[in-house]
C-alpha cells in the first residue's frame, strides 16, 4: 500500500499538483456548503455568488425577509430549506460569538476547532473539515464521495467505513502538509478514473497497488 506521500506523488504527476490558496472567510465556506447540499458544485456557485451580489454582508442575510433569501439562491435548488438554515446557522453563530466572524477558529486546536463547528446546526466532519482546509487554511480533511471511494479501493481504509469513519483514519495518517493536496487529488482521480459505476481500472496508474482493481482484473467479461 501507498503512503500519502507516495500516493500524492503519483497523483501530482498525473493530474498536477495543486497549490493550496485558503480565501480566509470561514463563514463564507459554511454557507457556500449549505448551499452545495443536494446540487451540483456549478449550481451552489451560481447561488452563492447571487447571495453575495444581493447581500453585501452576512449581517443582512441574517436581517433580510427569508423570500428575499430565497429568490437570491434559487438556481441552488431547495431554496425554502437552505434560506431557513441559512438564517439559523447565522443566528446559531451570531448568538454563540456576538458577531458573524469565524477566524477565532484558527487559533484553536484543530480537533477543538471542529468539534466546535460540528456543534452548529447542520454542520457534520466533512462541513467542519471543508470550512476550516479552504476558509482558514487548517489542516483538516473532508471526505466527500470521491475520497471515500478512492481510500477504500486502494485499502487506505477498510471497505466497511463509513464516510465519518474514513474521514477520521485519513486524518490520523496524511501529515498535515499533504491534506490539501491529498484531498483535492483524490476528488480529480475519482471524477476523471476511479468512478463509481466504470472506473477505468486498465488505464489507471495506481493499478499495481489497489486492490479493487486488480480485482476487477480477473473477473472475466
Amino acid at each position: 500500500m501507498l503512503t500519502p506521500a507516495e500516493l500524492v506523488g503519483r497523483l501530482s504527476r498525473l493530474y498536477g499538483r495543486p497549490s493550496w490558496r485558503p480565501h480566509g472567510d470561514p463563514l463564507a465556506e459554511l454557507v457556500l456548503a449549505v448551499l452545495s447540499q443536494n446540487t451540483s458544485d456549478a449550481n451552489s456557485g451560481r447561488a452563492f455568488m447571487r447571495l453575495r451580489a444581493r447581500f453585501q454582508r452576512w449581517e443582512e442575510v441574517l436581517q433580510a425577509p427569508e423570500a428575499e433569501i430565497k429568490e437570491a439562491i434559487r438556481i441552488g435548488g431547495l431554496a425554502n430549506i437552505k434560506a431557513q438554515r441559512l438564517k439559523d446557522l447565522l443566528a446559531e453563530v451570531l448568538e454563540r460569538r456576538g458577531s458573524l466572524d469565524l477566524s477565532f477558529l484558527a487559533q484553536m486546536p484543530l480537533q477543538e476547532a471542529q468539534e466546535w463547528l460540528q456543534t452548529l446546526p447542520g454542520v457534520g466532519p466533512k462541513t467542519a473539515a471543508c470550512v476550516l482546509l479552504f476558509g482558514i487554511g487548517r489542516p483538516a480533511l473532508p471526505v466527500d464521495t470521491h475520497v471515500h471511494r478512492v481510500a477504500r479501493r486502494l485499502g487506505l481504509v477498510p471497505e466497511s467505513f463509513s464516510p465519518s469513519q474514513t474521514q477520521e483514519a485519513l486524518q490520523a495518517s496524511v501529515p498535515p502538509e499533504l491534506v490539501y493536496p491529498f484531498h483535492v487529488l483524490l476528488i480529480r482521480h475519482g471524477r476523471r478514473l476511479c468512478q463509481a459505476r466504470s472506473p477505468k481500472c486498465p488505464i489507471c496508474p495506481l493499478l499495481d497497488v489497489c486492490p479493487y482493481g486488480q480485482r476487477r482484473q480477473t473477473i472475466p467479461d
